[in-house]
């Protein structure tokens, strides 16, 4: 399986949560994208939500983990919003907004990056998620399949509060593991300081989390 064909199949397609972050391609060429991302047949005719371009120099690792990062933090958005109205734990309950407080405005920040970088920005409907093809030896970031998105929402009470924990505990260790990644390649200051907040932010987000399991 190419990188290529890894990135079509990143994006979790969610129709609410693509709503509500705006997230589409911006249209705009190849020019400067890794291979290993293989974003260049990401297209929409939508505009995407996007932020300020990053200042400073980028290399190829830059652009692609805000292309990865992107539709990663658009399933633990998604996740959380399945939280603010089926969770029945009170420190649940009080996690997710924390959750999709964060994520929310960096998915914005890293969209006018790729935008300024002339990067396409990936959709929530170009495919299947990164989760599709662990059989296959890609990484998968920590992210969930369909099935297991399908399985959270259906649950309830207790139940739900259990495997949102789970999942939102190997969730957070895909993306700590990509911005470590982040900061040993990539070059862009703003990008590296991101990965940086990622990394403490989620790793206390988990020893949360794995607490409350407990």
């Amino acid at each position: 399986m190419t990188h290529a064909h890894t990135l079509r199949k990143l994006a979790l397609p969610i129709a609410a949560l693509a709503a509500t972050l705006a997230l589409a391609s911006c249209g705009t060429g190849s020019d400067g994208v890794p291979d290993k991302a293989g974003v260049g047949g990401a297209s929409s005719n939508a505009t995407a939500a996007s932020g300020a371009p990053a200042t400073g120099d980028k290399n190829k690792a830059d652009i692609y983990f805000a292309t990865m990062m992107i539709p990663h933090h658009t399933q633990a958005v998604a996740m959380a919003d399945l939280a603010l109205t089926q969770a029945t734990d009170s420190k649940v309950e009080a996690l997710a907004p924390k959750i999709k407080g964060a994520q929310g405005p960096e998915i914005t920040r890293m969209s006018g990056w790729l935008t300024g970088w002339g990067a396409p920005i990936p959709g929530p409907d170009e495919g299947s998620d990164m989760a599709g093809m662990s059989g296959m030896g890609e990484q998968t970031g920590g992210m969930m399949s369909k099935g297991q998105m399908t399985d959270l929402g259906a649950a309830t009470g207790p139940a739900f509060d259990r495997m949102f924990l789970e999942m939102m505990v190997e969730h957070h260790q895909g993306a700590v593991a990509m911005a470590k990644d982040e900061l040993a390649q990539g070059a862009n200051p703003e990008a590296k300081q991101l990965a940086q907040a990622i990394i403490d932010g989620q790793s206390t987000e988990i020893a949360q989390m794995k607490s409350m399991m407990t």
